[in-house]
């Protein structure tokens, strides 16, 4: 399987909320909230102890696209895929990560932040990418001068992206998805805002509609 079937995986879906998710409680009313909005992937960081047992609580609700996010090592691939996630997205170009969601047969979507990056990253045969941290790096004057000389490289840019902005990164012909983490925050789940979830899901749903 290569990157490009992360297209297959997320069926049009241009919208990836990043999840970190304090408790594995939380995980049922999240999907709940999420499906309710109109979501249809999600992407589980593994930043918390219980992130594995969230993946696989959120990939059996059967609504979502569930994948890792926030993917390191190798190790970690076998345990994200084990608990259920269609597809690995890493913060960064790691040789061995990409091999090991080869080997298992999942879309891994590497981070970058430079041309040599990408440059790494193609030489591997990914061409989908996140675009990471993208409003650090220049948000989407960045994205396009990154992707002017790479014609075919489709991104995912993720990292301080809010609801604002999501039009004009859909509306870039390079832009795949938009990962975006304002829809469900730790602190909506930490106060049980899934209601605001939903909404907030539903509003950015509905700009990615065309």
């Amino acid at each position: 399987m290569s990157d490009t079937d992360l297209a297959s995986v997320l069926a049009g879906a241009r919208l990836v909320p990043v999840l970190t998710v304090p408790s594995e409680e939380m995980a049922g009313p999240l999907a709940d909230a999420l499906t309710a909005g109109g979501a249809r992937c999600a992407e589980v960081t593994f930043r918390t102890p219980g992130a594995e047992r969230v993946l696989k609580a959120m990939a059996a609700h059967g609504g979502l696209a569930v994948g890792a996010g926030t993917v390191l090592t190798p190790e970690q691939v076998e345990r994200a895929v084990a608990a259920g996630a269609r597809f690995v997205v890493s913060p960064g170009f790691d040789e061995e990560v990409v091999a090991k969601c080869r080997e298992l047969g999942v879309p891994v979507v590497p981070g970058i932040a430079t041309a040599t990056e990408l440059m790494r990253a193609l030489e591997a045969g990914i061409t989908t990418v996140k675009l990471f941290p993208a409003k650090s790096l220049g948000g989407l004057r960045a994205l396009r001068a990154l992707a002017a000389p790479f014609p075919g490289v489709r991104f995912v840019p993720t990292g301080g992206i809010g609801a604002d902005q999501l039009a004009g990164y859909l509306a870039d012909p390079a832009v795949l998805a938009v990962g975006g983490s304002w829809m469900a925050t730790p602190a909506h789940l930490e106060s049980g805002a899934y209601a605001e979830i939903r909404r907030l899901t539903a509003e950015a749903v509905e700009v990615c509609t065309p």
